[in-house]
């Protein structure tokens, strides 16, 4: 069953979510926001300022997850005008940020992350998996851009939309068979085997 607003705050309370916005924002300061916050059935989480990187192309090289190479990623610097703060995402590219907002997920609850409308709209894909139950850290947060011109992604504002799904308990849970992804920093999470 997916859960609903008063049941995340509930469990916000008891550090799901932390930090934990109880209402969905769309404006800081009189300027306009892409929102984040709770939901009706869910809570969009923002993207941290701490670090963006994009896949650069090494001639020669070939992306190898179970023997990932940290020279294909490289570092994005975060921008600021009038409108916020941004990383760019080139055009027909790659990234990877980190969620703002550390995640403790119950032992009877997945969580399943989706794209926001707003950034699908310019042709922004959140490619995420699931925060399976028992799971804790920052989101490591996988995007393309699809379109054929750069793409802004805004620090500090929303990015991506938590539904929470809560079933039986499991038999085993992230948590404990100790999965490799547990307790992730606020910085982005290389690909691990």
């Amino acid at each position: 069953m997916i859960k609903n607003d008063t049941w995340i705050l509930e469990m916000a309370a008891n550090g799901m979510i932390e930090p934990f916005e109880p209402r969905l924002v769309r404006h800081v300061d009189g300027l306009p926001v892409i929102s984040y916050g709770l939901s009706s059935y869910g809570y969009d989480l923002r993207l941290s300022p701490s670090e963006f990187r994009i896949f650069k192309h090494i001639p020669g090289t070939v992306v190898d997850p179970k023997n990932f190479n940290p020279a294909n990623l490289e570092p994005v610097a975060l921008h600021s005008d009038e409108n916020g703060s941004y990383f760019i995402l080139p055009a027909h590219s790659y990234g990877l940020g980190v969620a703002l907002e550390r995640l403790a997920v119950p032992e009877n609850v997945t969580v399943v992350c989706i794209g926001k409308s707003t950034y699908a709209r310019v042709g922004l894909i959140a490619n995420l998996t699931p925060a399976e139950a028992g799971w804790r850290g920052h989101l490591t947060l996988e995007f393309s851009n699809s379109s054929s011109a750069d793409c802004r992604i805004y620090a500090n504002e929303g990015i991506v939309q938590l539904l929470f799904l809560e079933g039986a308990p499991c038999a085993i849970s992230y948590e404990t068979r100790r999965g490799k992804y547990q307790d992730q920093p606020e910085q982005v999470t290389l690909a691990k085997v």
